[in-house]
């Protein structure tokens, strides 16, 4: 007997070890439909009784064995499920859910003399089986749209405040929305981590009203998290700890360089195309920031060429001695169907974290009065801490500030003191004038005086950009910085804010200053261009970067440079080392497109040309380069160079369909054809948003930040606001 219950013991115990043996981590991304990482997602293994969630980039792992049933929920999707098989591997896509408010039923308001007498709030009567709070929030009704739990309402709700024993006017058919008993708005209802939610309760009719009167016509949404997590916070504090930034209504005082597109041209009577490289990507989250807010896209914030460059493609790294490489490649014109698109595309080398020189960085910071709105100085602070982050032992900070004057808050200090920088970035307040040119000046003599031969030297400016005091002239920038300039120190603008903000101010002292440019909107950008592509943003590898391009006349009737207005060059500026051009930094990709009339084109956006000039009239030459589009020269200099390399390519004359070019060119093409339409380009003959959508969708691949899909979003969401 004791031997059979020994055998017994063993044979449980081997059951058990199997048991576990077959047990393994199962991991995948969960995104919505048009592949966006969903956060927040909740995963349950209906078999073992196990539970996780999903990262803020969409991510989860979770133990279980072979034939376990995972169960997907999340607020606002329907659920998913997925048996587990042989692979570790399952990736989930969440649809939206159907379901809409009119299925939620409701109870009508009434006081309680229990231990909530005091809310002056609707509970709506507890099921038997308690739905989901998804499931009551998603849909349409009486103005609320909501699509999943971060951020994305159809119609953001204007700023209104509402006593506790009074309504203030809700917008046009939006409800009224009171989260723990606390007055609240649609962009802060669409913060709140699901779950958190305890219960949902919709009042509509005589239920609404008879509670909070007539300005509740379009109903009331209530919501009561689980430990009344908000209950007695005013609307400032709400925002602050859902961690949204509050925004006005509509820009003001905001200050955009005026330009004209650039025109067709013909290579006969203008040869050569000229113009310097742009890193720079502000006006895409400029842009973003316009349309996550509902508001009209000013056409000067439109910089075709920067929403371009915004997204990386996957150019091949440089295979000789020069620090970029080469890509070209001819499709069709999306918007012209008999117009071609030449894509140049350049790849920075990628230079190892290990072998980058030490840096010699000056933070300087406006600290004015301007700067004290939540997406001004408190999101400055919070975004130069991730840079500090990147920080090594042999790189050195020092902290400039400007308000009614400039002085010095750190002396340079090595990145492996981290906290010392963080404490003298924590202690900055905002208030008095803006004296910019001053800051500046401060700014560049410290750098300078703690130069690094053969190190990154550069200026990190953040500001809005609203200088007041001193030189604050567009033209008084452009002369400081031109002139500061030549102390090879390198500059870095970021750019915060809305409202006042002054973005010819920020681009001019970026295009003339050896620097970049970037508007920082959001934590997430700030992660992205300090954080993510810290070494493409700090660290130079070429500047002075110049593209010239000469067409063929035999092959091209007429081309136009799509972008890049304020980077054109003259002819003669291409081999004059003295002008200045942009800079490329590691692993950086740019990318610049031409729209091209092919030969034997009749197009309505032709110049006419005379054909009865007597002394202008172009030689036929016996080499008709029939297999030759263009020839492209490039020009740069190594970081602290004086002299320019010269590198020459010729490009084929041969056309891919553009249902057959690469992901590359497809993303590009939608992305400047979303440009071209939000500054109601002339010379583009197809303006459909659906058609721009369907192109990105096609050339949406090597997303795994999200990006791309973020910008197919942005598109579908602009038709209501241009």
């Amino acid at each position: 007997m004791k031997s059979l219950k020994l055998i017994s013991s063993a044979i449980a115990m081997l059951i058990c070890f199997v048991s576990m043996a077959q047990e393994r981590t199962i991991s995948g991304i969960v995104s919505d439909e048009t592949k966006q990482p969903l956060p927040g997602v909740n995963i349950f293994n209906q078999t073992a009784k196990t539970s996780a969630a999903t990262n803020f980039d969409g991510q989860y792992s979770i133990q279980a064995k072979k034939g376990d049933l995972l169960v997907f929920t999340f607020i606002g999707y329907d659920s998913q499920r997925q048996y587990v098989q042989d692979s570790n591997i399952i990736n989930i896509k969440m649809r939206a859910s159907q379901q809409t408010l009119n299925e939620v039923v409701v109870v009508g308001y009434g006081r309680s003399n229990s231990e909530y007498e005091d809310r002056s709030y609707a509970r709506a009567e507890k099921r038997k089986e308690k739905r989901e709070a998804s499931k009551a929030l998603q849909g349409k009704a009486a103005g609320i749209q909501v699509s999943n739990n971060i951020a994305y309402v159809a119609a953001p709700s204007q700023n209104f405040q509402m006593p506790r024993e009074s309504v203030s006017i809700s917008p046009k058919n939006e409800p009224i929305y009171i989260v723990d008993g606390v007055p609240a708005k649609a962009n802060q209802i669409a913060r709140i981590n699901p779950n958190d939610i305890d219960n949902v309760s919709v009042l509509k009719d005589k239920n609404a009203t008879s509670v909070y009167g007539s300005k509740a016509s379009n109903g009331v949404v209530v919501i009561s998290t689980k430990n009344e997590l908000y209950k007695n916070l005013s609307e400032k504090e709400l925002d602050k700890k859902l961690n949204i930034i509050p925004i006005p209504a509509q820009p003001t005082q905001e200050d955009y360089d005026a330009f004209v597109e650039n025109a067709f041209e013909s290579p006969k009577t203008a040869p050569l195309s000229t113009f310097s490289i742009d890193v720079d990507n502000a006006s895409y989250t400029n842009i973003r920031r316009f349309l996550n807010n509902g508001q009209q896209v000013p056409k000067d914030a439109v910089r075709v060429e920067e929403m371009v460059n915004f997204f990386k493609y996957t150019y091949p790294q440089p295979k000789n001695e020069h620090p970029f490489s080469i890509n070209t490649e001819v499709s069709d014109s999306p918007w012209n169907s008999n117009n071609k698109i030449l894509k140049i595309g350049l790849q920075g080398k990628n230079i190892p974290t290990e072998n980058l020189p030490a840096s010699n960085l000056v933070f300087l910071i406006d600290v004015s009065g301007s700067m004290s709105d939540m997406n001004k100085l408190p999101l400055l602070k919070q975004s130069l801490k991730i840079l500090v982050n990147e920080l090594r032992s042999k790189d050195k900070v020092a902290i400039v500030v400007y308000a009614g004057a400039a002085g010095m808050v750190l002396p340079p200090t090595s990145g492996d003191e981290k906290k010392t920088i963080i404490d003298a970035l924590d202690k900055l307040q905002s208030g008095g004038s803006t004296a910019g040119g001053a800051g500046i000046e401060l700014a560049y003599k410290t750098a300078t005086e703690n130069f690094i031969k053969g190190g990154n030297n550069r200026v990190i400016l953040a500001t809005d950009g609203d200088f007041n005091v001193g030189s604050s002239s567009n033209s008084d920038m452009e002369k400081l910085i031109e002139e500061k300039r030549k102390t090879g120190v390198f500059l870095t603008c970021l750019g915060y804010g809305m409202g006042n903000y002054k973005d010819s101010k920020m681009e001019i002292l970026a295009d003339k200053g050896n620097g970049n440019y970037a508007y920082i909107d959001n934590i997430q950008e700030a992660n992205r261009f300090l954080g993510k592509e810290f070494k493409g943003s700090m660290f130079a590898i070429a500047k002075d970067v110049k593209i010239q391009i000469e067409f063929n006349p035999k092959q091209v009737q007429s081309y136009r440079l799509i972008g890049y207005e304020n980077r054109k060059l003259r002819p003669e500026d291409f081999k004059n080392d003295a002008i200045d051009a942009g800079e490329l930094g590691s692993n950086h990709t740019v990318t610049a497109l031409y729209e091209i009339i092919p030969t034997g084109v009749k197009s309505d956006y032709l110049i006419a040309q005379p054909d009865d000039l007597k002394y202008t009239k172009t030689e036929t030459n016996s080499n008709n380069y029939t297999n030759e589009l263009a020839t492209i020269k490039f020009r740069y200099k190594k970081p602290d160079g004086e002299k320019s390399i010269e590198m020459v390519q010729t490009i084929e004359n041969k056309s891919i369909a553009i249902n057959k070019s690469s992901d590359d060119m497809k993303f590009s093409s939608a992305v400047a054809w979303f440009g071209l339409k939000l500054r109601d380009s002339k010379l583009i003959a197809d303006k459909s948003s659906e058609a721009i959508v369907k192109l990105a969708k096609q050339g949406n691949s090597n997303d795994g930040e999200g990006y791309k899909a973020e910008f197919i979003r942005l598109v579908e969401t602009s038709k209501q606001y241009n």
